[in-house]
């Protein structure tokens, strides 16, 4: 085996640990749909949902991320869960 050979190998296999840490699983999406809320309180029905996700191990931005729609009537339901998709 060469020099040259041995080197590129070596610095190959150095880099694999940077280069697989490096690649993120992608998250699952939970969409929260809520027909009649208000803006400036979504907080209201997103915190004991949160909550409960909680208690069972399910942190928000470590095992999912959470997209919350809200609507003014059902009418705008299929345009919110369009969007989400």
């Amino acid at each position: 085996m060469n020099r040259r050979t041995f080197i590129a190998g070596f610095g190959s296999t150095a880099a694999w640990p940077v280069v697989a840490r490096a690649q993120q699983p992608a998250l699952p999406i939970i969409g929260l749909f809520s027909v009649g809320a208000q803006p400036g309180r979504s907080a209201l029905y997103t915190a004991p949902f949160l909550a409960g996700l909680a208690e069972t191990g399910y942190v928000e931005g470590r095992n999912f991320v959470l997209e919350v729609r809200l609507a003014e009537d059902n009418g705008q339901l299929p345009a919110l869960a369009a969007d989400l998709v």
